[in-house]
């Protein structure tokens, strides 16, 4: 796994049923290291920190190698790294490889992978249709979040160095199937709630799920 690109985003202003949204989704490559904080990367612009940022989602980050697929299904987009709203574009990024818990080492920071990405309209907004909302929680490409374990910069080139697997963990592609694909799969929900490095916003998406079906019974 290695960095591609580094990208950056500036709150936009966009119109979401009648309403005045900002948004930092609309991020771009920028040629310099970008430093990964407790809560953030710093100069990035988090909007909306019910759903963005914090310890849990301090950087999110999104594989290169997914993008080939995507440019044939949506040609007409302007394509650019950092399309997803992703700050680190990663190659090698495979989420069904890459468990909750995973620590890695990338540049100066070490990050622990929390939680897949649970996409909201404001891709849709990015994408100027929101059919990309549900092709996107329907495939297993969803990226990962990780918390920064220790702060630092990272640039276009660094390696991703394996330093602690999570193995007894869902992998990244588990959880988020049971958004859509796997939601029937009450033993699933329970083991991803069960484990302790798992984002507790994402854990409680989970348990709302599973009460769900518990009642439908």
């Amino acid at each position: 796994m290695q960095i591609i690109s580094t990208n950056i985003g500036e709150a936009v202003a966009i119109e979401w049923r009648g309403q005045e949204v900002q948004t930092g989704i609309y991020k771009y490559p920028v040629d310099m290291p970008v430093f990964l904080g407790k809560e953030d990367v710093k100069n990035d612009h988090v909007l909306d920190r019910r759903f963005h940022g914090g310890a849990d989602k301090a950087c999110y980050l999104y594989s290169a190698d997914h993008y080939a697929f995507w440019k044939t299904k949506y040609p007409d987009q302007d394509w650019q790294w950092g399309m997803f709203g992703e700050n680190l574009t990663v190659s090698g990024l495979d989420e069904s490889e890459i468990h909750i818990g995973d620590i890695y080492q990338v540049g100066e920071a070490v990050v622990q992978v929390s939680q897949p990405r649970q996409p909201c309209f404001k891709l849709g907004v990015r994408f100027g249709n929101q059919k990309v909302v549900d092709d996107f929680w329907l495939l297993p490409y969803s990226g990962i979040y990780v918390r920064v374990l220790q702060f630092g910069n990272v640039k276009k080139g660094d390696e991703f160095i394996l330093l602690e697997r999570n193995s007894d963990s869902l992998s990244v592609t588990q959880v988020f199937s049971i958004f859509r694909v796997n939601r029937d799969k009450d033993d699933l929900m329970r083991k991803a709630i069960d484990e302790p490095l798992l984002a507790e916003s994402c854990r409680r998406d989970i348990q709302k799920i599973l009460d769900f079906n518990d009642n439908m019974k």
